[in-house]
């Protein structure tokens, strides 16, 4: 293919008609739906299975010894099957709900599976507590069985993190009362935050929309629009910001609580295990990342330039520049993924080619649906399902890839033991954002239209500018917020200037005075997410991590293929940092790997600088 007849492809306005299905194949892992036989049986026989292991826990050794190991390797392989069936049935059930809303069935199902889970982890509870007590040498020839040692590095981990929990007894109770304690302050900010809305005006009509429907006006162009959003948003979160504090306040009062009762020195410790990484990692990559903040606001400068402004506010983040008039049917969509992909690595070809024709993803745009987009596995079936709504554009080609990379990372776990296969948040974008690179590196080839150039590099220096500036601001606050929260409960106007703190020192001097956002601390819903604490800074070493593994991809070529795939068969097994020393032979906890990788990403902004000045 010529460069002519590949940027023609890229700019085709025209979509073909589609052959590729747009609707996902769920019947092959239950016919019938969530009322159907399948499906019925299944969550009878999962039911079953926690009912056992809830039996065997009792009569379980209470020590592992030669005479006892036998049995308690039983069991290990019993919990591990439920865990991959808890998996199994969560996500038939999620993807069910995504597809229609208005499934009540469905919904239903997703709570009882909810429940069975949370029985589930009742008796896990008393099995770690066991494991906390085993001697050293007993339990290290445990894992050794062969059996388990391919599981050896999550069960290591298990035990650790039950060696400095309190007692099973207060374990679980903490749990319990967690149920309608701590867990309800972030279902009732849910509930608040969705039942949330405000009236806009727009062409002469009056409407009352979400704040979801809120957010897409801050990728409007018309500065106006964007400014009355974000107006609109704050007076929403004005009148709730008293009961958003007490959330917050609740929220982290009990998660330092149980840390000092389990002796816990840090609110970060736990976040930094459940990403097995170490705080030199960490503070490594933001070392990195503050080093780069003064080319930044040479990106900053031109967009203003371009957006004939003076100062950058808050609401000018996702302000659009450039323009495409490109177009891709979803067959489009597919062929550009899969050539791309595949010039990289034959795998990658193979497997987007199996996922297309096994019918894995769901692209059809109709009512009923859910929004965002997301990729989910089911481990019994070795197989992946990817949920998003294509629009025909270079956006909706993007998540595609994105979603893909994805399903590709469980793809090389697949033959894995379940328990191997559950890799952190901090390396669960590795694959997404290396597709990203891939699928925007490749449109800026084939463009030569200059508008389009913009908006492909506008995007990548938009991302730049979120993961170093916006994460940090969110890492920033959690961390003074919970030091002060530690000697006591903050007011709404506290938690504001903790807030505009953070984005001062996070941004610096790239946002004006004035183009602060203090209520951002109750309009983010991470923030009140209980499941995981301080949900901010994986965000950004996962960005950082995938654009230096892209970088190591260039230098070698299509050789690092089989690496790649390597390496993400080990992200379930490993530190992160061990993951990075075998197999791109760097030190995570040195600023020289962060410092390369925020170089990369921000590749192309030289160029948009130039493309700026006219």
């Amino acid at each position: 293919m010529t460069n002519a007849e590949a940027t023609a492809d890229f700019e085709s306005k025209k979509a073909e008609p589609k052959s590729v299905s747009l609707t996902w194949d769920l019947d092959s892992l239950f016919p019938g739906g969530a009322g159907g036989a399948s499906f019925s049986a299944f969550r009878r026989e999962l039911k079953s299975m926690i009912e056992q292991a809830d039996t065997q826990l009792n009569k379980l050794p209470k020590t592992l010894n030669g005479d006892s190991a036998a049995t308690w390797e039983e069991f290990v392989l019993l919990v591990q099957g439920i865990a991959a069936r808890l998996e199994q049935g969560g996500a038939f059930a999620g993807c069910l709900i995504s597809a229609s809303v208005s499934d009540a069935l469905a919904g239903q199902a997703h709570g009882e599976i909810n429940d069975l889970r949370g029985l589930f982890l009742k008796s896990m509870t008393g099995f770690e507590a066991l494991t906390a007590d085993a001697s050293d040498a007993e339990w290290n020839s445990f894992v050794e069985r062969p059996a388990l040692k391919p599981v050896a590095f999550p069960l290591n981990e298990m035990r650790k993190e039950a060696q400095i929990k309190m007692s099973p007894e207060l374990e679980a109770l903490t749990e319990e009362l967690a149920v309608n304690g701590y867990h309800a302050w972030d279902h009732l900010y849910t509930k608040m935050a969705g039942e949330l809305t405000v009236q806009w005006e727009e062409n002469g009509e009056t409407s009352e929309i979400s704040l979801g429907q809120l957010a897409t006006k801050f990728n409007n162009a018309d500065r106006e629009i964007r400014a009355k959003a974000f107006a609109k948003l704050t007076e929403a979160w004005k009148s709730r910001e008293s009961l958003a504090a007490m959330a917050l306040n609740n929220q982290a009062g009990f998660r330092l609580t149980l840390y000092e009762r389990r002796g816990w020195k840090s609110p970060t410790d736990e976040p930094l295990r459940m990403n097995r990484m170490t705080r030199a990692t960490v503070d490594a990559m933001w070392s990195a990342v503050n080093e780069c903040k003064p080319k930044l606001a040479q990106y900053l400068d031109a967009k203003k330039k371009l957006l004939g402004i003076d100062g950058f506010r808050w609401y000018d983040e996702s302000a659009p520049i450039g323009s495409s008039s490109a177009e891709f049917s979803w067959d489009e969509a597919w062929d550009f993924v899969i050539k791309n992909v595949g010039d990289f690595s034959p795998d990658m070809k193979t497997f987007c080619e199996m996922a297309r024709d096994k019918r894995w993803v769901e692209g059809e745009d109709r009512p009923d649906k859910a929004g965002g987009g997301f990729c989910t596995s089911f481990p019994l079936n070795k197989e992946s399902r990817i949920f998003m709504t294509f629009g025909n554009t270079y956006g909706d080609l993007s998540t595609l890839a994105h979603e893909l990379g994805h399903a590709y990372h469980s793809h090389v776990l697949k033959d894995r033991d379940f328990f191997a296969t559950q890799y952190p948040m901090n390396l669960a974008e590795t694959a997404s954002t290396f597709n990203e690179l891939l699928i925007i590196d490749a449109a800026l080839k084939q463009s030569s239209d200059k508008q389009e150039k913009l908006m492909l590099l506008d995007q990548k220096m938009q991302s730049a500018l979120t993961f170093f500036c916006n994460i940090q601001t969110r890492f920033i606050f959690d961390e003074t917020f919970y030091a002060a929260r530690a000697k006591g409960a903050l007011t709404s106007q506290e938690l504001g200037e903790l807030m505009t703190n953070a984005q001062r020192k996070a941004y610096g001097d790239l946002l004006a005075d004035d183009g602060l956002h203090p209520l951002f601390w109750a309009a983010k819903l991470h923030f009140f997410f209980t499941d995981v604490p301080f949900y901010n800074f994986p965000y950004t070493f996962g960005f950082l991590f995938a654009t230096g593994v892209y970088a190591h991809a260039q230098k070698q070529g299509s050789s690092f293929a089989q690496s790649y795939s390597a390496m993400l068969a080990d992200t379930g097994s490993m530190m992160a940092e061990e993951v990075a020393q075998k197999h791109l032979g760097v030190d995570l906890t040195k600023v020289d790997f962060w410092r390369s990788a925020v170089n990369g990403a921000l590749e192309g902004l030289d160029e948009f600088v130039e493309l700026a000045k006219g």
